[in-house]
């Protein structure tokens, strides 16, 4: 397998993950783990085996065309840097996996969670690997999204809804940011293709547009990232699953913000703006988060706000805009990588195993669990810095770096005390933890009892501390060509020499160290027992984010939302149509106006007698419709139904005999679910609320008016478009060009699935999240309780019923609509047959997904109008989620199938086969398409069928309840 399809394979493969094990059962806990440690194991090796690549080329590139005219593609880059977090999240993430596997509680939905966790590594791998601007943001909106859906995991936890809340309204915020940053950024370089990018920084410093474009980028990086002032969020997502947590803090999610700005600093650092933004939230986050650790009682809490503070130390150094400084920021990501990992997971076994993680209630557990307290204790003393580990190299770099001189601001002169403040207080938080965990006496009793877990889930923190261990011991050997061709894909040729050795003199950075360990032990020493007993932090007690987060939301939603709706809002669907009408035709009408707009002058002499007679008729059912909907549905619906009909005979008129069958059985369909929801409507009465007066007139007219102001301006654009004198117009395009280039003669299908294939798609997805949305609102409708309770005829059969209990149970005792209801039956395989006709012949003949779809939907109505929903669900499985996801997939990977041969996505393929004693037929992959399409018709169609008959099912059991009662 070439290197690019491997790249591909690494992208794909968790997602492809996620969605195998999204189908197995509550129970599939072994399965399941072993599936996403399977594709964890999988990704990371094809890490390591595109490394030589990325190594000897600089990059290894995968292009698959997406929209060419509009310069999109989708573009994988995989880089030193980016190699260097594809190997952090996929090894973590098997590392994480294999840690939750004894975990996850055997009650929780594990196979769940594993579909969540793959989607959130194959997410993160899209945000590294992407080279595509556009690319990018897509991932980093998904990370967002699947973040969401694994803090809130275990969603009957009040505080893991709120986390999972605010993370993705302050993430998905940041979101909006960056991609409105990124556009600026394209439309500044002219492409949105990440080389070019890179290689136009003195364009974009240069641009009046680079002020605008830095601010909204870094918005996305820092909210990502839970920099100041966006930091609260990330201590309100420890309701997480620990595994999350593990995973979240040290190869995804935070991460992400700090890459982005690693990313891009060859192009935006440099410049006043850049050094004041990013050195002001980098430095109040690294002092901020060091203190609030200090005060915290929850020990996932103390790690969240450490986290903060690391990040904060991150983004530190890439604001100083110096080569060194962006070199200790990639070092500092890889170890904060390895010793948050481990204790989180690490923090993790205390919960699972003791039944808190309250340090007020933890003491004394070294004599219960001697070999984890040492690797917990390992990993805080690489978080704390100190010699031989990991943490101490990087941080003696940011210590290096803190005291150059940058001649930028004060923030110059306030960095090097910054530094050594936040490491003093990281030793605090450190020896606290290890203190109050570990050591002294253990309390009277645990809510658990206390001991060491299973081997398998202490080995990955076991792994992970031996890292930082021989990181900081033998750091040029372990680590430093990766980190070399890591730091070389992002600085070129500005790469500076730079040393990872452990000794290096008596140097100020060493004296730095020594004064911020020394200093952290006595202040520890000075404050340890009042830190075990605060409830809040010393004078930020009250200023707590959450608070204000919650009270800004309040403010948004109670009084802002509550104003515009009190204003511009009304629960009545009229004046919402009115103000919808209203702004449609003056956006039509204003630039008609401007560009002087002409009527086109009708021709008489061409006109149809019999058209004019045909079209006055569905005018009149039209205004009929309308003026009778209000008290007489029914009678309404007939006459819409007839307007419809004329439609339908105004397109065999003008020979688009396609447009005809779709239009009629849309007819079909529509008519019969709008009068099935009719019954669950509430009587009107015109006597109740019909108004009077001189102002109710003065309305009806003005809605009048408005409606046929819209309906007349709209008529006129259509027939001034279709009389237009130019000889060449686009349909000239497709009768020429459908054969030739899509394989079918019949233009209108050729130009759905192949010419506007991506419009199509878009339209069935759209189609697709309509159904759903449908069938989750009727799920929660409950109809009014005065709409009908039982028609005359169920009310006999269930007399006849009761009468008779020991009939047979497939018996029909009154069949009331016996002849219609037998033949609808048998109509049944009939119409799918009419259906597999109409797809089969779309091609080259009138049909097409699409009309098949609605065709074959029209034949399942039948059966639940001639059997009633209990008799067919009980003999047809359905599934129309299943016919949603399935065609909606076909339709995706038929599209996506081009890119095997290099053509861009939806490329359409088409030749004439021979087969023996048959002859030459043809074969598009066009077809398949169109079978996707058919697919998500039928199941959207039935879903929401399936929904109102299942009104019919919910009334017919309150009504027994209530008799029985």
């Amino acid at each position: 397998m070439t290197d690019h399809a491997l790249l591909t394979v690494m992208v794909l493969l968790p997602f492809a993950g996620s969605l195998v094990t999204a189908t197995l059962a509550s129970s599939s806990r072994d399965v399941a783990g072993a599936l996403a440690g399977v594709v964890a194991l999988l990704c990371h090796v094809i890490t390591w085996v595109l490394y030589p690549t990325v190594a000897a080329e600089g990059a290894v590139r995968a292009t698959f065309a997406w929209v060419p005219s509009l310069g999109l593609e989708i573009a994988l880059r995989l880089d030193g840097f980016a190699w260097l977090f594809a190997f952090l999240i996929s090894g973590i993430g098997l590392l994480v996996v294999i840690y939750a596997r004894y975990y996850m509680s055997a009650e929780d939905p594990v196979p769940r969670f594993f579909s969540y966790f793959q989607a959130f590594m194959g997410a993160m791998l899209g945000v590294v690997v992407s080279g595509n601007l556009i690319l990018l943001v897509v991932f980093w909106e998904l990370t967002s999204i699947v973040s969401f859906l694994l803090i809130g995991y275990w969603h009957h936890n009040q505080a893991a809804r709120d986390g999972a809340r605010m993370s993705l309204t302050v993430t998905g915020i940041g979101g909006l940011g960056l991609l409105a940053g990124v556009l600026i950024l394209g439309h500044i370089v002219g492409s949105y293709d990440l080389d070019r990018v890179l290689q136009s920084g003195d364009l974009i410093r240069a641009h009046d547009l680079y002020v605008p474009a830095l601010l909204l980028i870094l918005l996305g990086a820092l909210t990502k990232s839970a920099q100041f002032p966006f930091h609260f969020w990330l201590p309100n997502a420890m309701a997480a699953p620990t595994p999350v947590s593990a995973y979240l803090h040290s190869a995804t999610m935070v991460k992400a913000g700090v890459f982005l700005m690693a990313r891009l600093w060859p192009v935006l650092s440099g410049t006043p703006e850049w050094f004041t933004i990013v050195g002001l939230a980098g430095m109040a986050s690294l002092v901020l988060g060091a203190y609030l650790a200090m005060f915290q009682q929850d020990l996932k809490g103390l790690l969240a706000y450490s986290t903060i503070s690391h990040l904060g130390l991150i983004t530190l150094l890439l604001s100083f805009g110096s080569p060194l400084g962006a070199v200790a920021a990639i070092f500092h990501m890889m170890n904060h990588a390895t010793f948050k990992a481990s204790l989180f997971m690490a923090a993790g076994i205390i919960d699972h195993e003791t039944g808190t993680r309250d340090l007020r209630r933890l003491s004394g557990l070294f004599r219960y669990m001697p070999i984890t307290g040492t690797l917990a204790m390992v990993a805080s003393a690489a978080m704390a810095g100190v010699p031989l580990l990991n943490g101490f190299l990087s941080k003696e770099m940011f210590f290096a770096q803190a005291v150059e001189t940058h001649a930028y601001s004060w923030l110059d002169t306030v960095a090097p005390y910054a530094a050594v403040l936040a490491s003093m207080l990281a030793v605090t938080y450190s020896m606290r933890l290890i203190h109050s965990i570990f050591l002294g006496a253990p309390p009277e009793s645990f809510p658990r009892e206390p001991h060491e877990p299973p081997f398998w889930m202490r080995f990955p923190v076991t792994f992970l501390v031996f890292a930082c261990l021989v990181v900081g011991i033998v750091p040029g050997l372990t680590i430093g060509p990766y980190l070399h061709v890591a730091v070389e894909s992002v600085l070129g040729a500005e790469t500076p020499e730079y040393s990872l050795a452990v000794w290096h003199g008596v140097t100020l950075p060493l004296a730095m160290s020594g004064l911020a360990l020394a200093g952290g032990g006595l202040l520890y020493l000075a404050i340890g027992n009042y830190l075990e007993a605060s409830e809040r932090p010393l004078l930020l007690g009250r200023i707590e984010g959450q608070r204000i987060f919650e009270r800004v939301m309040v403010t948004i939603s109670w009084r802002w939302a509550r104003f515009i709706e009190s204003h511009l809002g009304t629960r009545r669907l009229q004046p919402q149509l009115r103000l919808l009408v209203l702004v449609a035709f003056a956006a039509a009408f204003v630039p008609l106006y401007r560009g002087g707009f002409v009527l086109a002058a009708p021709d008489a002499a061409g006109t149809d007698l019999v058209f004019v007679g045909l079209w006055t008729i569905g005018v009149a059912c039209a205004v009929a419709a309308a003026y009778q909907a209000k008290f007489h549905r029914l009678a309404a619906l007939v006459l819409l139904g007839g307007t419809g009909l004329v439609t339908c005979v105004t397109f065999i008129w003008l020979s688009a005999p396609d447009l005809a069958a779709t239009q009629l059985v849309v007819e079909i369909v529509t008519t019969v679910l709008i009068l099935l929801g009719l019954r669950w409507l509430p009587k009107r009465s015109r006597d109740l609320i019909e108004p009077s007066g001189a102002m109710v007139r003065l309305r009806r007219f003005r809605d009048l008016a408005l409606a046929v102001a819209a309906g007349v301006g709209m008529s006129a654009i259509a027939y001034t478009v279709m009389m237009r004198p130019s000889p060449d117009t686009i349909a000239d395009f497709f009768l020429e060009k459908a054969y030739s280039e899509g394989g079918g003669r019949n233009v209108v299908n050729v130009i759905l699935v192949d010419f506007r294939g991506f419009d199509t798609l878009g339209e069935i997805t759209v189609l697709g999240i309509v159904a759903l949305t449908v069938f989750a609102l009727l799920r929660r409708f409950r109809p009014a309780p005065d709409s009908i309770e039982r028609p005359e005829q169920q009310r006999i059969q269930h007399a006849y019923d009761e009468a008779h209990p020991n009939r047979a149970p497939d018996a029909t005792a009154v069949d009331y609509l016996f002849v219609p209801a037998v033949i609808m039956q048998w109509m049944f395989p009939v119409i799918i047959v009419l259906a597999a006709y109409l797809l089969l012949r779309g091609h080259d003949a009138p049909g097409g997904g699409f009309v098949a779809g609605v065709a074959m939907a029209a034949g399942f109505i039948l059966q639940y109008m001639a059997a009633g929903t209990t008799w067919v669900e009980d003999r047809l499985r359905i599934l129309p989620v299943m016919w949603i996801g399935g065609g909606l997939l076909i339709a995706l990977l038929t599209g996506a199938a081009a890119w095997l041969f290099g053509e861009p996505f939806l490329t359409s393929y088409f030749r004439y086969a021979d087969l023996p004693f048959i002859g030459k037929i043809p074969l598009a992959s066009a077809a398949l398409f169109d079978f996707g399409v058919f697919s998500l018709v039928v199941g959207a169609t039935v879903l929401m069928l399936i929904a109102l008959a299942h009104q019919s099912i919910r009334r017919l059991r309150a009504a027994r309840i209530e008799e029985s009662t």
